[in-house]
């Protein structure tokens, strides 16, 4: 269980199969900002949090008057540190506690990000999710082998413009994969 992963899926979707019944992961889609022999650490990125952005920028004593900011819907990224907050940004500027993920998307957890987006001078994209995903050494790669997830790679218009509720069987398409055709499907959307 303890292998070294051969090629990292950082920058990769991790779609869970309809035979996925964990309640955390259940239908969902992981981006994976991290993979190494370490572990792996991810956002699910196709839930939406009971909160919207303008109550987090007020519990970091943050004001916005942009209303669509403010109601932007906050992720639920996972349930390894619920209380963390995690922006999902494009653009390659690094703020003060950014991990690049690819070329033009970083993952930043620093409040300076925020305040940027307060006065309009954030990312163009960003999405704002509350924990996070993670794996152990070996771990992901033991649920890979039992066929729990597939892997896609990740794209800006999935993570920021695709409405959360598509994103599942979204990604699983973009490799050809009709999740409705599979056996364990339960049959909604």
């Amino acid at each position: 269980m303890n292998a070294m992963p051969a090629t990292s899926l950082a920058n990769h979707l991790l779609v869970a199969l309809p035979s996925l019944d964990d309640p955390n992961f259940a239908r969902s889609v992981v981006l994976l900002c991290q993979h190494d022999a370490d572990g792996a650490m991810g956002i699910v990125v196709n839930r939406a949090s009971e909160y919207r952005l303008g109550e987090v920028l007020s519990q970091v004593g943050l004001q916005d008057g942009n209303e669509s900011l403010r109601e932007q819907p906050v992720l639920g990224g996972g349930p390894v540190h619920p209380e963390r907050g995690f922006v999902l940004h494009d653009g390659e500027r690094d703020w003060e506690s950014s991990l690049a993920i690819a070329d033009s998307l970083r993952i930043t957890t620093s409040r300076d990000v925020l305040e940027a987006m307060t006065k309009g001078e954030g990312p163009e994209r960003a999405v704002v999710a509350l924990g996070c995903a993670s794996w152990g050494a070996g771990q992901l790669e033991y649920e890979l082998g039992e066929n729990t997830w597939i892997t896609v790679p990740a794209d800006m218009e999935l993570l920021f413009a695709l409405p959360l509720e598509a994103r599942w069987q979204a990604a699983a398409g973009r490799i050809g994969v009709d999740l409705a055709r599979m056996a364990d499907y339960s049959g909604h959307a």
